[in-house]
């Protein structure tokens, strides 16, 4: 067998490279886990405007959410910008996405049982 020569250990090392990016973090984009709790805090910030804030006539919806969505961007530290950035990410590489997404639901199930379960409306007498 041929030893590769002084042209295809550069073209090696180029090509494993410039594919191993593919999937990979970009400059700005928030990690898994950031983003995950940054997500979570916007669609609980969205569902209370969808909720309560959409009744209350004497409150213009958009707005409300729009500063739900800055107080979550200053508890988590970051901007709208890195936010968005990593969303649009997130939303090109579908399987990160599904990760993140997936670890959200069980955290959802998990809150719900521990609510259920927590409840004392919900404990059978003795």
């Amino acid at each position: 067998m041929r030893k590769p020569g002084r042209l295809g250990i550069p073209l090696l090392l180029f090509f494993l490279l410039s594919c191993g990016g593919k999937g990979r973090f970009s400059s700005g984009v928030l990690q898994q886990d950031t983003m995950q709790s940054v997500l979570w805090d916007i669609i609980k910030a969205d569902a209370y405007t969808t909720d309560f804030i959409k009744n209350d006539t004497s409150k213009n919806a958009m707005v409300e959410n729009a500063k739900l969505q800055n107080e979550v961007f200053a508890i988590h530290s970051i901007s709208r910008e890195d936010f968005y950035k990593s969303l649009d990410f997130y939303k090109k590489n579908p399987g990160s996405m599904r990760v993140m997404l997936d670890s959200m639901i069980n955290k959802a199930n998990r809150e719900r049982v521990y609510n259920i379960n927590t409840n004392p409306e919900n404990q059978v007498p003795k």
